[in-house]
């Protein structure tokens, strides 16, 4: 699993809004980050390594559920602590994790316009799903 991480002040600035001196992404920029996002998925289908890719909402949009004193106790988020979190996800099927890495690392590749100025150092997970891998090498 290839996993991409964001900030909700990345979600905003995504979707046209200025936060905290951030400009926000012009629709010309937003349309070449789905451009470069579908040809990178194009590439995985073509080579039969896709399995699934999903993105996911906003961090305004979770609810973390924890357990105190065994009741469960509900908070939306985002969360003040959490500066980034979970923002998609994809699914390969490959011969190696080697390989997989090597498909997470053309996410590096990733347009941004200029005046973007992430909230951290980008970086992507690659990490193999539980009997998904017979060998890690």
């Amino acid at each position: 699993m290839i996993m991409l991480y964001g900030s909700q002040r990345d979600y905003d600035v995504l979707t046209g809004r200025a936060v905290d001196g951030r400009a926000a992404w012009t629709p010309e920029e937003i349309g070449a980050l789905h451009a470069f996002m579908e040809k990178w998925n194009d590439a995985l289908v073509e080579s039969g390594e896709f399995v699934d890719a999903q993105g996911l909402d906003t961090p305004v949009h979770t609810r973390r559920v924890r357990l105190r004193n065994g009741v469960p106790v509900v908070t939306d988020g985002p969360y003040a602590e959490t500066q980034e979190v979970l923002a998609g996800y994809t699914i390969v099927e490959c011969d190696s994790f080697d390989r997989a890495t090597e498909l997470a690392a053309r996410l590096a590749g990733t347009p941004h316009p200029e005046h973007a100025r992430p909230d951290s150092e980008w970086y992507v997970d690659v990490r193999p799903i539980h009997g998904g891998v017979d060998e890690i090498e």
